[in-house]
């Protein structure tokens, strides 16, 4: 503990950095307390070291409870929209190339299957095609294939 608190700009400077690698690696970046914690931790671990602030333990403790508080206040609703936005992207996969020729008519009532892969895929349309069409698969979704007539 002497060794800790007689290296005490250091030590939180190492916590401060433990702290945001526990958050973004093991968290994901899910929660933000330990974020706000690290940052605070490394800040006040600098200030102490460049004698902005005395190093003791209740300097520490006032001053990371007031940045932790600081940063919180200040970046919580950026860092919560960052986290919100997702981009929608399709994903090519190994379907992206996939054509074939359907073997029974297609249409909204019809119940037409493919086997691919091991699995046997329904196939929809939003157009209807006659048996013989060659088609490719421009979507997929759970169990289903949805077609277009291929060029």
């Amino acid at each position: 503990m002497e060794l800790l608190s007689s290296n005490l700009p250091q030590t939180l400077i190492v916590v401060g950095l433990i702290a945001l690698c526990v958050e973004v690696i093991v968290l994901g970046f899910a929660t933000f307390v330990l974020f706000f914690l690290g940052l605070s931790l490394i800040i006040s671990g600098t200030f102490m070291h460049f004698e902005v602030f005395e190093p003791t333990l209740l300097n520490a403790l006032w001053i990371n409870a007031l940045i932790t508080t600081l940063l919180a206040i200040f970046l919580w609703k950026p860092l919560k929209n960052m986290q919100e936005q997702q981009e929608s992207k399709s994903v090519n996969s190994d379907f992206a190339d996939l054509q074939f020729t359907l073997e029974q008519d297609l249409n909204a009532d019809s119940q037409v299957y493919y086997q691919y892969s091991g699995i046997e895929w329904q196939v929809k349309s939003k157009l209807d095609m006659p048996k013989g069409t060659h088609v490719r698969v421009i979507e997929k979704s759970v169990g289903v294939l949805w077609v277009e007539k291929s060029e």
